[in-house]
């Protein structure tokens, strides 16, 4: 559906800088609108305005559905207002840039990162954090390049991938390896480099220790596969699914236990199992109170509990005397620079991202996609977007 410009664009670095955002024609094509919250998507023709100062227009090729945008999409959940194009685990290709991108050209590999990195302010040049300041208080809505139906269009998440074109600022873009599938390494937008990230930059799980992961989707699974790389010696896969505990196994989990099975706390559970505790534990869902459960799963002393899982619905709360005998929260969160290492990883097969690809759709068939998550059935489903050529 996309109507080509009418001015032809040079690939050259040379003829990009003279190449105005006044040349560059709005492009009409395919997207994903929420109208309203708790409703199905509405494939509609929407408009893609020009990149302005430090944008990128991305042609995204394949994205993912994760469970962030249903959450987002759920009217009790959502601080976003509609309508808005949801997604934002995906792949694409750079198609122009606006006045003051040097780091990207049309023709780029690129995965659009809903955690933007300016390298400017004081919490993306410290050491201590990846997270920038403009996220310190949440997550706040961005300037829309989108619109339908004469009504502009949030760009959720920075990114809104359910849309074969977007413009996003080039502080929240990462350029990949030119031979990367993106079919694949869509999936390290989000929910793969989360999980992974939290066992090696957060937890710093080290070899030989005892590790619980809570939740087995794809967040889970990806934790699951950090802490065997860090060589975790026992790994428990937690999950009121059985029918997940499978991709745990191939993934690195060395055992199993479904909460339902016991009639008490989890926490016992695994403290029985590991003489007091696991040395690491990461939550993966969500929920508050598996993120309590998951800290006390901890070993007293030295255990170090992290939270993947995202909510911003109810409080936590956990007894001061669960931090006072020497267990530490913490959390975590993806990086624009952490991106390509990733890409890099599953280029060199340090990394197993086909285990969690369960389904391939169309980006016509997401409202399929999204019931089948809804469900628990698989773990990503990766939708073509546009042809990659």
């Amino acid at each position: 559906m996309h109507k080509p410009s009418k001015i032809k664009i040079n690939h050259t670095l040379h003829k990009l800088h003279a190449f105005t955002c006044n040349q560059i024609m709005v492009i009409r094509c395919k997207a994903a609108v929420a109208w309203e919250p708790n409703k199905p998507l509405v494939i509609e023709e929407i408009e893609v305005a020009p990149p302005q100062s430090n944008e990128v227009r991305i042609k995204i090729v394949t994205t993912a559905l994760c469970r962030t945008d249903l959450y987002f999409l759920s009217e009790s959940t959502t601080k976003y207002t509609f309508p808005m194009v949801l997604g934002h685990e995906a792949a694409g290709i750079v198609e122009s840039v606006g006045p003051g991108v040097t780091e990207f050209k049309p023709g780029d590999k690129v995965i659009p990162v809903f955690l933007p990195q300016c390298r400017e302010c004081r919490f993306c040049k410290s050491p201590k954090t990846n997270l920038p300041l403009a996220h310190v208080d949440g997550m706040p809505e961005p300037v829309s390049r989108l619109t339908c139906r004469g009504k502009k269009l949030l760009q959720f998440a920075n990114t809104s991938t359910f849309s074969e074109y977007t413009v996003v600022n080039q502080i929240a873009v990462a350029k990949i390896d030119p031979e990367a599938p993106l079919d694949k390494v869509c999936l390290i937008g989000c929910g793969v480099c989360s999980g992974y990230g939290a066992a090696l930059n957060n937890a710093r799980v080290e070899p030989g220790s005892s590790c619980a992961v809570f939740g087995l989707g794809a967040v889970g699974l990806a934790a699951v596969m950090g802490c065997k790389a860090a060589g975790a010696k026992t790994i428990i896969a937690v999950d009121t699914n059985p029918d997940k505990f499978h991709k745990a196994r191939v993934l690195g989990a060395t055992d199993f236990v479904n909460p339902n099975d016991h009639d008490k706390p989890i926490s016992q559970v695994l403290s029985d199992m590991t003489n007091g505790g696991v040395d690491y534990s990461i939550e993966c869902v969500g929920n508050v109170e598996v993120m309590r459960s998951a800290l006390e799963s901890c070993v007293k002393g030295w255990g170090v509990s992290v939270i993947v899982g995202y909510t911003d619905m109810h409080d936590f709360a956990a007894r001061p005397i669960q931090l006072l005998s020497g267990r530490t929260w913490k959390v975590t969160w993806i990086s624009k620079d952490g991106v390509p290492e990733m890409v890099k990883a599953y280029m060199a097969k340090k990394l197993n991202l086909e285990e969690f690809i369960t389904h391939k759709m169309t980006l016509n068939q997401v409202n399929d996609a999204i019931e089948l998550m809804e469900q628990g059935i698989g773990i990503r489903t990766v939708l073509s977007v546009s042809p990659q050529q």
